[in-house]
């Protein structure tokens, strides 16, 4: 919110924002808009109608996807869980939302635990012990971010438990045990397009162009099989 309220006061032309919470920032974006500046959000988003427009992955699809994923790889039944980065972040709530919502079509398929480890990798890895001591018949997890999927990795390891992880974003560790065959795959983002379509946006509103009240930026599935597609590989970062 510091951050935001620096923004506001160098009167820019134009403010792109990604918010951690998605509610909080209210107070500042009415000043945005009674400055007149026109916002662009991006990422996650924010629960206001302020924004012209908000260019982001469809993060319920993105999660759903992964969901069909770890169905297959799971034989399509079983017990899986969930370890979420927060539930009061957009991108948080999709992806919890599109992977639960996704996973009831796959009626023996049952998620025993949704759990919030806040990204950090230590806490998200405390969570997954503590999911794979209660059900040890486990036969996946799904971390929803970086932090969240490393943390699981982590623990599974660990304990020394042989099960389906699918992870979203990239990040070196993700990508170092996709590679080695530890995690399944993961979820990226579009982060260049993201970025370009935020910029691209916020011409268009200081212009006073429409826009759509949404940007689908995009997603990819990625796993050892394709991970050094050039398609796939410009959108994982280290």
């Amino acid at each position: 919110l510091d951050q935001l309220q620096a923004a506001l006061d160098a009167k820019p032309i134009a403010i792109g924002l990604a918010a951690l919470d998605t509610g909080a920032a209210e107070p500042i974006l009415q000043k945005i808009e009674a400055a007149n500046i026109p916002l662009v959000a991006f990422d996650s988003g924010v629960d206001s109608v302020i924004p012209r427009t908000t260019a982001t992955t469809d993060n319920v699809a993105a999660a759903g996807l992964a969901a069909d994923k770890m169905a297959e790889l799971i034989g399509k039944s079983g017990e899986v869980a969930i370890v979420v980065h927060d539930d009061h972040s957009r991108t948080g709530i999709d992806r919890r939302d599109g992977f639960v919502k996704r996973m009831k079509t796959y009626h023996d398929i049952k998620i025993v635990s949704v759990q919030y480890g806040g990204g950090d990798k230590a806490k998200s890895g405390e969570i997954t012990k503590a999911i794979l001591e209660q059900y040890p018949e486990i036969k996946g997890i799904f971390g929803a971010n970086e932090g969240s999927a490393i943390g699981v990795l982590n623990a599974v390891k660990e304990m020394q438990k042989k099960i389906v992880i699918i992870g979203y974003d990239s990040g070196k560790e993700q990508k170092a045990a996709v590679a080695s065959g530890e995690m399944a795959g993961a979820i990226s983002q579009n982060p260049v397009g993201m970025g370009y379509k935020t910029v691209e946006a916020a011409v268009k509103a200081i212009k006073g162009e429409q826009l759509p009240k949404v940007i689908d930026t995009g997603f990819y599935w990625w796993d050892k099989n394709n991970m050094n597609d050039p398609k796939i590989s410009a959108v994982l970062y280290d």
